[in-house]
């Protein structure tokens, strides 16, 4: 068939769309040359008409037409409403197994639209004199350059490969093009000094009414056309929108459009804010975006730039994936709904046993019958029961409380209510295709049942509207209607407040811990801010209040995250929080952040956790941990995916070696200090202390060199030693004594005093020429050794090295007062690295490395001997010595080999070397492993395994390395942990 000859048949009918779909529908196989349904498919399994669906929000459905992975087809009478037959689609779709592509036909019109999860969206629109015609038809899109195929090609595409009409565009790049006018807006109202508060209350204003004409809620392109018209008259624009806001305030006229009534505290009367030109523009270019097809969990990442710079934004306030978010999402809230679908099942099974039976009794049983009414009876009831137990179970997801209390843009409540609502259409569309004939149930949960806190204006504004948004889009997309009037209902519990401490009148903070409101669950991702950069980040005032009012409950050394955590801990144990889920810092599974853990598990249970989970922020890999946490009464644990009898305070599981219980061993006290203080400009270069060592002259003739000496920090360890010099007048000297070394007391008189004279602290102050914190314990320890072992306190590999006395260490490293190869070897073998990495923590970017810190790396590090009483000439102590002093001659020779030039000397350091690992090193490393393990008379173990994912064996993959590598190390840590226990019970 001719294009001419199938227009020209079809411009004729009148025929309903039940009388001509089919016949249509083979004239159009005809015209395309492929395949008819009872032609291609006589079963009808994957190609047919009248496939039969359960529409979601009730009854039956069938599509007119539909192919297994291709297509649905919905025909309407000519002239009728094809929206409406859209709509229809949507409505069964999943039961069709959501094809890519969905297509709406009055004979006269047709309309293709793409159903490609996770892309933009295209409508390609033609009739039947397009199709004469040949020529590239509308393609309603957000492209650029949108496709251009001809009617024809868009129908034969949609039988041989859907995937050609597959939108180029994702709905994250709409997003990102839709928010980038936004932040262009709120950065120029905040450098021309628009109140915050007002900014961001206008910008969700006009955001969402671009949102509403996209989307059909108001009339099309209204918002658009009032911006274009006022083009170069600021006033004109401020008058016309606030005409449109007043009428989406209640609902009226809006010249001759009618508006429907929104509502919701959006639209509150305030005036609008007048745009400049340049402001217009940019509001111009966001209007042409697709505002219907913008992802709202992504909001938040992409408005980041349009928060204010206040003290949100300066806590590295960041915004999660959906990916990342539904790692909390599913375990707290989903997990818990699932269960009582499942019990709703089980309590059915009995009704849906006797309402089979009465069934089938009146396929044989006769009208009038007495049996018959019997069965008729028992049939009703079996039914009654069966929709109210689905009736009680949509009443329990329409009574869930979700509480976000860092909510952000509102990533994690839009996200929650998404799945909640996806939830629940499963349960709809299961409880219809039971097939007993149910009344219709619809979906019930809405954004009342979010609740959230924050601090920013912009994002405590940009929440209810990321709600609001995902809730209409969610109906939309699934062929319910929007919302009755009013559109928007108030969403007072996402509040304007401090989650930690109560606000006073003038703003300060209260020493009092704010209610939170009642929940069944919290989730969120609180701010991380580390606990040196507390006061720098929330003032002096704030955090002396927030140690003050969780005295005794958080850690005072604890990241900011780890105050959400303990007060989510408190809410369960009360019993007003049934589960909690949040992010934290991967911090918060050891040193002080980790007390939070410790007190969740002495009064409920850590049930799902990720201990050490990579993402991306900022385009730097972060490292976070994942916390869900309850009662107790969860049953399934399950830590970075896989099922665990338990997780114990540091994110381990507990079939493994439980590191949280290891105690302080006071055989290894004295030994480990954190370096020096300095606290100002002390530090010389090479030239500047040559020049201070020659200078003569000071008034009682000592020489400078008591004073000024060689200094080293981590990076010269981990890079080249960069041979620096610092001017150091000790722990106690007197100024009088220090002003006798005339040319260093000068130096430091200019270069240090003036900014010790501001600091807060006293003593800092007073004694201004001495080192803020200059370990007077550690310069004793060192101060008879010829050398000592120093590590990086951060660093990316855990390195040892030597440093020769006089040098002083700066805090960057860790000082251990011993000079003999035996503690350098047991402190650098593989044993003691496992251990203290399982007592550190990893720092949020990956090539930072993770912390080691002399009390919970080392202190509780149980040595084959206690040290100091390693047995003199032992072959064993011999052994591990010789390997050691091996070890680091090899190093020192590759560091520092003849004949480098300047620019070969300066890649070669620790870090590259470890990061190459090569062969001879590994060898090496493998020598003094096997000597250490030889000493704790563990012959059983081979230190190769705990190499395995770095050095496969033959044959072998990277998920049973992995696995041989985990088995080894929590096999040497168990050991471990049992001679720490039975030395501390000795003490």
């Amino acid at each position: 068939m001719n294009p001419e000859t199938f227009v020209s048949r079809w411009k004729k009918a009148t025929l309903t769309e039940r009388q001509a779909a089919q016949s249509h529908w083979n004239d159009v196989c005809d015209l395309l040359e492929q395949p008819k349904p009872t032609e291609f498919d006589p079963e009808g399994e994957t190609y047919c008409f009248e496939r039969g669906a359960h529409k979601v929000a009730g009854g039956d459905g069938w599509a007119d037409v539909w192919w297994k992975g291709k297509f649905a087809v919905e025909y309407k009478r000519k002239r009728k409403n094809l929206d409406a037959a859209y709509q229809q689609l949507l409505q069964y779709r999943e039961d069709l197994g959501n094809p890519p592509l969905l297509i709406v036909i009055d004979l006269d019109r047709f309309e293709v639209h793409t159903n490609f999860t996770g892309t933009a969206k295209r409508i390609f629109k033609f009739n039947l004199d397009d199709i004469a015609a040949g020529k590239p038809v509308e393609c309603v899109c957000n492209e650029a350059s949108p496709p251009k195929f001809t009617a024809i090609e868009v129908l034969r595409y949609a039988f041989t490969s859907p995937e050609t009409l597959k939108p180029a565009l994702t709905a994250d790049f709409i997003t990102a093009e839709a928010s980038s006018g936004f932040a262009k807006i709120a950065e120029s109202m905040r450098n021309r000094g628009v109140d915050p508060r007002e900014t961001a209350h206008f910008l969700m204003k006009v955001l969402f009414c671009l949102f509403a004409e996209d989307i059909g809620l108001l009339p099309e392109k209204v918002f658009e056309r009032i911006v274009r018209n006022s083009k170069g008259d600021a006033e004109r624009l401020k008058r016309s929108m606030a005409a449109l806001f007043k009428a989406m305030q209640g609902g009226g006229d809006f010249g001759p459009e009618s508006i429907p009534w929104f509502n919701g505290g959006l639209f509150d009367g305030t005036e609008p804010i007048e745009m400049t030109e340049e402001e217009i523009d940019d509001l111009l270019a966001a209007a042409r975006v697709d505002w219907s097809q913008v992802e709202p969990s992504i909001f938040g990442t992409l408005f980041e730039r349009s928060l204010n710079p206040d003290r949100r934004s300066q806590l590295g306030a960041h915004y999660t994936g959906r990916e990342d978010i539904m790692l909390i999402v599913d375990p707290v809230v989903l997990r818990p709904m699932r269960r009582e679908w499942d019990a709703t099942r089980e309590k059915l099974q009995p009704q849906l046993e006797k309402y089979r039976k009465a069934e089938e009794a009146l396929e044989w049983l006769k009208a009038g019958d007495q049996e018959r009414k019997k069965r008729e009876k028992e049939l009703r009831n079996a039914r009654r029961k069966i929709e109210d137990e689905y009736h009680a179970l949509l009443d329990k997801f329409h009574a869930l409380k979700i509480l976000d209390p860092a909510c952000g843009s509102g990533n994690f409540l839009y996200v929650a209510l998404n799945e909640l609502k996806n939830l629940e259409k499963q349960i709809i569309h299961e409880a219809f295709s039971l097939g007993v004939g149910l009344a219709k149930l619809n979906p019930v949960v809405e954004p009342g049942q979010l609740y959230g806190m924050e601090v920013n204006h912009y994002a405590h504004e940009l929440a209810q509207i990321v709600v609001w948004i995902g809730y209409i889009q969610w109906h939309t997309r699934n062929g319910y209607a929007v919302p009755k009037e009013p559109i928007l209902k108030p969403l007072n519990n996402i509040m304007f407040m401090d989650a930690l401490l109560k606000g006073g009148a003038a703003g300060q903070p209260r020493a009092v811990r704010p209610e939170w409101p009642e929940a069944d669950f919290i989730i969120g991702n609180p701010p991380f801010l580390g606990a040196k950069k507390l006061r720098l980040g929330l003032g002096d005032e704030y955090v002396e209040t927030l140690f003050k009012v969780y005295e005794g409950s958080v850690a005072g050394s604890a990241d900011l995250s780890v105050y959400w955590h303990e007060r989510a801990r408190e809410l369960v144990e009360l019993g007003r929080v049934k589960r909690a889920g949040l992010l934290a810092t991967q911090g918060i599974r050891g040193g002080g952040s980790q007390k939070a853990l410790r007190r969740v598990l002495e009064t409920g249970k850590i049930f799902d956790a990720w201990s050490d989970r990579e993402w991306i922020l900022d385009g730097a890999a972060v490292h976070v941990s994942i916390v869900c946490q309850d009662n107790g009464q969860e049953v399934e644990c399950s830590l970075n995916g896989t099922t665990v009898p338990g997780i114990n305070a540091d994110l381990t599981s507990a079939s493994g070696a439980n590191l949280t219980t290891t105690a302080t061993l006071t055989e290894n006290i004295g030994i480990g200090y954190i370096g020096d203080v300095k606290a100002g400009k002390f530090d010389l270069t090479a030239e500047e202390a040559e020049q201070l060592l020659g200078a003569s002259g000071n008034p009682d003739g000592r020489s400078n060199s008591d004073v000024v000496v060689p200094w080293a920090n981590g990076q010269d360890v981990t890079q080249r030693n960069k041979g620096k010099w610092i001017v150091d007048f000790g722990s106690e000297m007197p100024e009088d004594q220090a002003a006798l070394y005339e040319r260093p007391y000068e130096l430091v008189r200019q270069r240090v005093k003036p900014a010790r004279d501001r600091v807060k602290r006293k003593r800092y102050r007073e004694f201004w020429w001495l080192h803020a914190e200059p370990c007077e314990a550690m310069r004793r320890a060192i101060r008879p050794l010829s050398r000592f072992v120093v590590t990086p306190t951060i660093a990316k590999h855990r390195l040892f090295a030597w440093l020769e006395h006089p040098t002083l260490p700066d805090h960057q490293l860790v000082v251990f007062a011993r000079e003999d190869d035996y503690f350098f070897g047991v402190v650098h073998s593989v044993v003691h690295e496992r251990w203290a990495l399982r007592l550190g923590t990893q720092l949020r970017e990956k090539e930072s490395g993770a912390r080691y810190t002399p009390t919970t790396s080392f202190e509780t590090f149980p040595f084959p001997w206690p040290p100091g009483k390693e047995p003199a000439g032992d072959r064993l102590v011999e052994a591990i010595a010789s390997a050691a002093k091996e070890l680091n001659e090899l190093r020192e020779g590759w560091l520092n080999a003849p004949g480098l030039s300047p620019a070969e000397a300066r890649k070669r350091t620790l870090t590259n070397l470890y990061n190459k690992r090569p062969e001879w090193l590994h060898l090496a490393h493998l020598k003094l492993d096997r000597a250490v393990f030889a000493a704790y008379g563990w012959h059983d173990l081979k230190p190769e395994d705990l190499y395995a994912t770095v050095r496969y064996d033959q044959g072998e993959t990277p998920a049973t390395a992995k696995q041989r590598q985990q088995t080894a190390e929590e096999g040497m840590l168990k050991r471990l942990l049992a001679l720490n226990h039975e030395r501390a019970s000795q003490q």
